[in-house]
């Protein structure tokens, strides 16, 4: 039993490999401790690098993967091959530095299930910063997050919630999401995130909003609560408009016009029954893929100890 994991998602990121292995090494000096980098079917030689970093780190595990399922994914197969009493998650791209695990470490030991690094400021692009506060402001109501919490990408989590986190039977995981249904236990501690000195962010706007969809759909009935209330409203401005027409007929006001009222009003209900649809589709595509078993990932190789 190793007393510390760390479980790394990579993907594309061959030139910090080495790099982020050393910083670990010198980081975690006289703690038992194991490196699991997850390649995410990176196109670059990201898994070259790993397994090159197996050979001579006797704590590295490398987990390569035969297709690309997303950082979620990579991570949940990482924690299915952590031992760790403490499980750490961190990016690859050195923006979290090894030598703060140690301060997510002992903060955990004072009891907490989970804890978040707190970045003050981030070190990355302004609509990365505005996506990041605007899926914590949804993530509040689709996953009761408390508002003084961050969905940091680097965390520790303890081995209990770790296991109950691996139970987990869907094809679409979320990671934060996962944590929130097992544990309210939570902290979180000032670090620093640092700039990329290496290499170039993976992470675009489409996949970043994969993540939030994966967080709405997977982990909350919230898009069906609103589609609830749409028909709900669009229910109640028809009835408001019959009530209306009957008025105008019975008064002798009524007249011939009103071809584009009735126009908009079918193309806005219109378009709600279409959203409506999909919204509904979207849960039952993600039942029929879950109970037919698609596998959430499929490890190709593993190398290391």
């Amino acid at each position: 039993m190793k007393e510390i994991s760390i479980v790394i998602p990579v993907y594309n990121s061959h030139e910090c490999v080495a790099e982020i292995s050393r910083q670990i090494a010198d980081a975690l000096k006289g703690i038992e401790y194991e490196q699991i980098m997850v390649n995410d079917c990176s196109k670059d030689s990201s898994w070259d690098e790993i397994k090159k970093e197996a050979d001579k780190n006797p704590n590295l595990i490398g987990i390569n993967l035969r297709k690309n399922g997303g950082q979620d994914s990579a991570i949940l197969a990482g924690l299915n091959y952590a031992k760790g009493n403490y499980v750490v998650i961190m990016d690859d791209d050195l923006q979290h530095s090894p030598y703060d695990i140690l301060k997510l470490y002992e903060e955990a030991k004072k009891g907490f299930d989970v804890v978040y690094a707190d970045f003050d400021s981030k070190k990355q692009k302004l609509w990365k910063n505005l996506g990041s506060w605007f899926n914590g402001k949804i993530s509040e109501i689709a996953i009761q997050k408390p508002k003084e919490i961050y969905l940091s990408p680097f965390k520790i989590i303890c081995r209990g919630v770790v296991e109950e986190m691996i139970k987990f039977n869907n094809l679409f995981p979320y990671i934060d999401g996962l944590i929130f249904q097992i544990t309210r236990n939570i902290t979180q501690i000032p670090i620093e995130h640092h700039k990329r000195e290496m290499g170039k962010s993976n992470y675009n706007l489409i996949k970043s909003i994969k993540v939030f969809l994966r967080m709405l759909f997977g982990f909350s009935t919230m898009p069906l609560l609103l589609t609830f209330y749409a028909g709900m409203i669009s229910a109640l401005a028809g009835l408001g408009l019959t009530v209306f027409y009957i008025v105008e007929y019975f008064t002798g006001r009524a007249d011939v016009t009103g071809w584009t009222t009735l126009v908009i009003l079918l193309l806005v209900l219109g378009g709600l029954i279409l959203v409506s649809l999909g919204i509904i589709g979207k849960y039952l595509g993600q039942i029929y893929l879950t109970q037919n078993n698609c596998p959430k990932f499929i490890v190709k190789e593993v190398v290391g100890a």
